[in-house]
């Protein structure tokens, strides 16, 4: 069945970096839309980035220049680096498989999720 695996997160000072990965099975990977989103406490999940089939990407504008994200097809594996973080980037950070090759952010968009990495930035 379709599996998304999330991992990587922790807890890093203001400046820091991370590398999470989503590990994905049960489907043929490289014709997906692969989204990172994230839920901070008390807030509704958001969209970080996603990488089309292309390898072309997209990011919301409060992560570009600091995060990146890229695809391995042959580990099947879709991992976002993230570089300078602040608080702010604090939150459940998810994968998820996009339903069409146009998806963007919007959550209906994404047919299948991963159960989420903790990442929080802090001092």
């Amino acid at each position: 069945q379709v599996q998304l695996v999330e991992s990587g997160g922790g807890l890093v000072q203001p400046g820091g970096s991370l590398r999470l990965s989503c590990a994905a099975s049960g489907f043929t990977f490289s014709q997906y839309v692969i989204g990172w989103f994230r839920q901070a406490p008390g807030k509704e999940r958001e969209g970080v980035s996603v990488i089309y089939r292309d390898g072309s990407t997209n990011y919301a504008d409060s992560v570009k220049g600091r995060f990146t994200i890229s695809r391995d097809a042959v580990k099947n594996t879709v991992d976002l680096q993230m570089n300078s973080l602040k608080p702010e980037d604090t939150g459940l950070y998810y994968c998820a498989r996009g339903r069409s090759r146009y998806a963007i952010f919007t959550q209906t968009e994404y047919d299948y999720w991963g159960q989420g990495t903790q990442v929080t930035v802090s001092s």
